[in-house]
């Protein structure tokens, strides 16, 4: 298929009008919406499966044009996306691949699925530092830094760029997870050796459609530990020992998909590929400020705007009142993406006034 918009790129309010996003919906953050293209192709298939109507082979070309859309939309190669079911898989591929005692650098309060296939094992030396020193922390003992490009529970977007330069100049991996950036801010995905990306949130897919993208060089440093019949260019072919098909790029990293969750998944990224994500995430930062400014927090430009609330109390407020926002950490956290309008900011500020 041709993954390229044939006309300009939409804005945020052609993409938007696919989406029956309620009042007060701030939790993209947590989990997005399914655009209705998604839902009525699910529904189809699964009533197709009722009936006896498919063949597994039958999602071949479901799943090659979502791998083709979330690489256009990232900036990389088709050959160098691998398919997963969670980001922690994935991660555990990089994992397998370090030598025993790698040092391996995070930042603190980093998302556990970004860590802990890093701690299993007890093979690797992780190293914690706090986020704002991630860059000057990395030293010629540092084999991988691994970090999420937007954080979880605040939202703040990682200076990359003096983690690149840091991590280029000590002979460092870089691996970023992309999940709470994807869908709302551009991203580049070549800009790190190796990407993760569990696309149920920002970019709007059923949860089970994560994807990992991979240097040519990086490749090479990975195991592909979760390897099945899947792991091949022609999968069709590897179905059975000891007949083998592998794959030369990235598909050698892959798992089986979840073949309903692509059917929805390629309906929601042939709508993020058409759109131009600058003008999503410039739309979202700025309803955020505007929130921000309306209860007096200082401005934190980006999508995700979250304060502390450590009792919940806030939390319970917008619950209550039917906003649907999220407390990691003791924060209340608002999340906000293309279908949200000035009326979500007044819903916030009604519940809390």
């Amino acid at each position: 298929m041709d993954t390229a918009p044939t006309t300009a790129l939409w804005g945020t309010r052609e993409l938007a009008s696919h989406f029956d996003a309620p009042v007060g919906y701030l939790a993209a953050a947590s989990n997005g919406i399914l655009p209705r293209e998604a839902v009525a192709a699910m529904t189809a298939d699964i009533q197709r499966c009722g009936r006896g109507q498919v063949a597994p082979s039958d999602y071949d070309p479901v799943v090659a044009d979502t791998r083709a859309l979330y690489a256009a939309l990232v900036g990389v190669d088709v050959n160098h996306v691998a398919l997963g079911a969670v980001t922690s898989s994935l991660v555990a591929m990089v994992a397998a691949g370090l030598p025993d005692g790698a040092e391996v650098l995070v930042g603190a309060e980093e998302f556990t699925s970004v860590v802990f296939p890093f701690v299993a094992g007890n093979r690797l030396k992780v190293r914690t530092v706090p986020l704002a020193e991630l860059a000057s922390a990395i030293t010629a003992s540092t084999d991988l830094v691994a970090f999420s490009l937007v954080q979880s529970a605040t939202g703040e977007v990682v200076d990359t760029a003096a983690i690149r330069e840091a991590a280029a100049r000590h002979g460092a991996l870089t691996l970023a997870d992309l999940t709470q950036a994807a869908g709302v801010l551009p991203v580049a995905a070549n800009d790190f050796d190796v990407t993760v990306c569990h696309a149920y949130k920002w970019l709007c897919t059923p949860r089970g459609v994560a994807f990992l993208t991979v240097s040519p060089d990086a490749a090479e440093r990975l195991v592909p530990v979760n390897a099945g019949w899947y792991s091949a260019d022609d999968p069709w072919a590897n179905c059975y020992w000891p007949q083998q098909a592998p794959s030369l790029g990235a598909r050698r990293f892959d798992t089986a998909p979840a073949w309903q969750a692509f059917v929805g998944a390629r309906e929601s990224l042939r709508l993020f590929a058409a759109t131009d994500i600058s003008a999503v995430w410039a739309h979202a930062v700025a309803l955020a400020d505007q929130l921000s400014a309306a209860l007096d927090l200082p401005a934190q430009h980006r999508a995700v705007l979250s304060w502390p609330d450590p009792e919940h109390r806030q939390l319970a407020r917008l619950t209550a009142a039917g906003v649907r926002a999220s407390g990691p950490l003791g924060r209340l956290r608002v999340a906000f993406h293309v279908w949200n309008t000035e009326a979500d900011v007044a819903a916030v500020l009604d519940a809390l006034s």
